[in-house]
């Protein structure tokens, strides 16, 4: 018996990494280790909720719980399209990225999976503006969100098949994730929110969806810029 599940090929603003030589982190050692320490909800029958962040201390970056929040909202099934649904997981978490230079930049990031669509919003705080990098991605197109420059661009997750019966598991090519990436300001003075979503069967994802949910949680974040 095997059970199947998709997982991102490429970690949050990997538009961002790709454009400063920064070394990635394992997606799946890391992913499935964050979900282990800060997945929230253990009543089968009732959504998962983000853990409280106890342990922050003050800061002047947002955190992934913080994320995790945003994220988690309880219409965030029926801007997916799938309003019966509710969420499995969620949890956030505050990793960093180190360029070859040595600079390390935090990228905290929140993950809420449901049966149909798993939703990942990430922050990086590094300098690069969001406008004119349409070049160094997949079916990139430029978009503005909210009045904020963004880019709207597609990846292909891995697919990881799990033996249930103890044997070994299995990785190879799965569906089409899209993501989304906005400055954080109408400026686009440098740093960057990502919004991608993947389905766990190989369909691929909904535009108009990624857009609702992007339209409806990017203003709740704490330190998002509304435009003037």
């Amino acid at each position: 018996m095997t059970e199947e599940v998709a997982a991102a090929e490429k970690s949050p603003n990997a538009w961002a990494q790709a454009a400063t030589a920064l070394v990635l982190i394992g997606a799946l050692g890391g992913g499935l280790w964050v979900q282990d320490k800060f997945a929230g909800g253990t009543d089968a029958n009732a959504p998962a909720v983000c853990p409280d962040d106890e342990d922050a201390k003050p800061s002047k970056r947002i955190s992934g719980a913080q994320l995790c929040t945003a994220l988690n909202r309880t219409d965030l099934p029926a801007l997916l399209g799938t309003p019966k649904e509710q969420a499995q997981t969620a949890y956030g978490s505050d990793a960093s990225v180190k360029s070859a230079s040595g600079t390390e930049t935090a990228t905290p990031e929140a993950t809420v999976k449901f049966d149909t669509y798993t939703v990942q919003l990430s922050r990086s705080y590094d300098d690069l503006p969001v406008a004119g990098t349409e070049d160094l991605l997949n079916s990139a197109e430029s978009k503005t969100i909210l009045g904020h420059p963004a880019v709207l661009y597609s990846s292909q997750t891995i697919a990881i098949r799990f033996n249930l019966g103890g044997g070994e598991s299995e990785t190879g090519p799965g569906g089409t994730a899209r993501s989304l990436v906005v400055a954080p300001d109408p400026k686009d003075s440098g740093g960057s929110y990502e919004l991608a979503i993947w389905r766990q069967d190989t369909f691929p994802p909904d535009d108009a969806a990624l857009l609702r949910v992007a339209e409806k949680v990017l203003p709740t974040i704490p330190g998002w810029t509304a435009a003037g």
